[in-house]
């Protein structure tokens, strides 16, 4: 890990911003054209281009393009040499029509998973690939001056790829995102509605939790609705199971240790009123901060739902998807980082927030690399952040006086660590 970053910050701070101010109107404009045109995961390829073409232009070592099918990896080596570090940024738009009145509120739409949706960029990930570009080309101008290398990483699929194929960061790193050369250290961001503009969110450890894709399928014996003797109601038998599922955090998981969560979020079966049906099929979601609790949650899923069926002379299949682990912060990493952010956005606007619930796949990268993942605030100043539309809403607002914010911050904890941690071995 780095040694302790000097109050100064590096050799090139000032430099920094002064390009990231220069560069705000431009970063800006990136933003409203990406947030014009969103696309969906797998299917950036609008916007993968744009980034290709930024990067080439501003004469980086290397760029990829087609990683994961549509992610681009670009490699600028300093004059100097040093460490390697990488920085990520999401590509991807959300199945959510918009609902904001802004001059460029997506108009697009799409095919997903067979059904036609609105295209949104509801979750910020335009903000994220602006304020890379423009970190990148701070970056590429202070080439001469520039200790190590940094890998510019900009991935599709973060909010899953469509049924049936891969992608994301898992399929980044076994495309060899993160190697030839591999980082030391990797940083991201996360613009979020939580948070005014003008403050940066962080918190060591488990931040984010595990995301798992839950499904229950319960068959009985369809009957009529008047004589539910002669068959085995699902629907009946499916209830016993939402319930029974609650108390598994309730009363079945040390919650003082680490929060969890067991959702089912869809319930489906029948299609008449009066007829008892074959089977139900449910799906949910299930969160941890823990892998071993994680783990164990599962298998009391499975046994509580089978368990429950089987008194009901039902069947139950459970199927349990693991989709991303724990994000979880590097401690030492970002102990030495702190320093860098509050001396860019002010020690008393960076705030040591509480475990979100919400998922990210940069916790793929952190599993082998140490990494920091913070949040930026862009909630305008003087509103309620607690009444804000939140990150995944058709209403989402993101106040573009966050995004110099973003760039500057992820240039300096770049080049701070850059310059503070030890030569390759």
């Amino acid at each position: 890990m780095p040694a302790a970053v000097s109050q100064q910050g590096s050799s090139l701070a000032s430099l920094i911003e002064e390009s990231a101010k220069a560069l705000e109107s431009r970063v800006i404009a990136w933003r409203r054209d990406l947030h014009q045109h969103p696309e969906l995961g797998n299917r950036e390829f609008r916007t993968s281009g744009i980034v290709a073409e930024h990067l080439k232009k501003l004469g980086l070592d290397e760029v990829r393009t087609g990683v994961a099918h549509t992610g681009v990896v670009g490699l600028l080596k300093g004059a100097r040499p040093g460490p390697v570090v990488a920085l990520r940024a999401d590509m991807d738009a959300l199945p959510v029509t918009e609902q904001v009145d802004v001059p460029f509120a997506s108009k697009a739409r799409t095919q997903w998973n067979g059904e036609e949706v609105g295209v949104m960029h509801a979750c910020g990930h335009d903000c994220h690939v602006a304020i890379l570009m423009g970190v990148a080309e701070i970056l590429a101008g202070l080439r001469a001056q520039l200790r190590g290398s940094v890998k510019f990483i900009f991935q599709p699929a973060e909010e899953m790829p469509p049924e049936g194929e891969e992608g994301g960061a898992k399929m980044m790193i076994a495309e060899g995102a993160l190697e030839n050369p591999t980082p030391q250290a990797v940083f991201g961001l996360h613009v979020t509605s939580r948070q005014n503009v003008g403050t940066i969110g962080y918190r060591s450890g488990p931040t984010m939790a595990s995301s798992d894709r839950m499904k229950i399928k319960v068959t009985g014996k369809q009957t009529h609705g008047a004589a539910p003797w002669l068959g085995v109601d699902p629907i009946v038998t499916s209830a016993q199971i939402i319930l029974g599922l609650q108390t598994i955090v309730s009363r079945g998981v040390d919650i003082a240790r680490e929060p969890a969560i067991v959702t089912v979020g869809s319930i489906k079966g029948g299609v008449r009123n009066n007829i008892i049906p074959d089977d139900v099929l449910m799906t949910g979601t299930i969160r941890s901060f823990n892998e071993e609790m994680r783990d164990d949650i599962h298998e009391r899923v499975t046994t509580m739902a089978e368990a429950i069926a089987r008194g009901s002379r039902a069947c139950c299949e459970v199927h349990i998807e693991k989709n991303y682990p724990v994000t979880v912060n590097d401690p030492a990493l970002t102990e030495a980082m702190v320093p860098t952010l509050q001396r860019v956005a002010g020690e008393d606007k960076v705030l040591f927030v509480p475990k979100v619930t919400g998922a990210e796949d940069f916790s793929f990268y952190q599993r082998l690399v140490p990494g920091l993942f913070f949040f930026v605030g862009v909630t305008p100043a003087g509103q309620d952040p607690a009444k804000a539309y939140a990150n995944h809403s058709p209403k989402f607002f993101a106040d573009e006086a966050g995004l110099l914010l973003g760039m500057r911050a992820l240039a300096h904890v770049a080049c701070d660590w850059l310059e503070s941690a030890p030569p390759r071995n």
